[in-house]
């Protein structure tokens, strides 16, 4: 009688590999961190070249933030929870600069939206403008506000457009590189 052995099974991954939860209360922190230096920054200074100057740094630096994100993504021994703490910990640094400029904004000239904006209000509005859902409760009344926010919506269609792509292809080149990309169910089926 002849027996057959199974072929080897993949040994469980390294300690260093393995997925751990915790690691997804990185996003939260970095969530909790960037409010809290929303809410402390000392927003009293006017609107002007300056601030429009402050947000295209923001801007830059959260553009290098992602390309940073996206490196890791790719590299990363699970590219799918690195893509999801990636997105939560960026994200956020896109609307509060908005958020910021809003505020500011508002300081300046009270009569840039249809109510006075707190801190609070400004990132409502930010997140409605991100979220396409516009309740109209806060508007923007000035010229100078309305290109402002064309220009948030222009950004937030790249963001989700352009980035979402980036993203799903970095975690296919993680996947890739980990030896682990598997048959869609029509590849298996055939």
């Amino acid at each position: 009688m002849t027996v057959h052995s199974s072929p080897p099974r993949a040994s469980a991954p390294a300690a260093k590999e393995r997925f751990r939860p915790v690691s997804l209360l990185w996003p939260l922190l970095a969530l909790a961190g960037e409010v809290v230096v929303y809410y402390n920054l000392p927003f009293d200074g006017s609107f002007g070249a300056h601030t429009l100057l402050w947000l295209a740094t923001g801007l830059v630096l959260f553009g290098l933030l992602l390309f940073a994100q996206i490196k890791r993504t790719a590299r990363s021994v699970h590219p799918r929870a690195r893509a999801v703490t990636a997105i939560l910990s960026s994200l956020p640094v896109f609307l509060l600069l908005f958020s910021a400029a809003y505020f500011v904004s508002d300081q300046t000239s009270p009569h840039s939206f249809n109510v006075v904006l707190s801190r609070t209000d400004a990132v409502y509005f930010a997140t409605t403008v991100f979220s396409t859902v516009g309740f109209g409760d806060i508007v923007p009344t000035t010229e100078s506000m309305r290109v402002l926010v064309m220009f948030q919506m222009i950004g937030d269609l790249v963001l989700l457009g352009v980035l979402g792509r980036v993203f799903v292809a970095a975690v296919s080149v993680g996947l890739a590189r980990r030896g682990s990309v598997q048959p869609s169910d029509d590849e298996s089926s055939a």
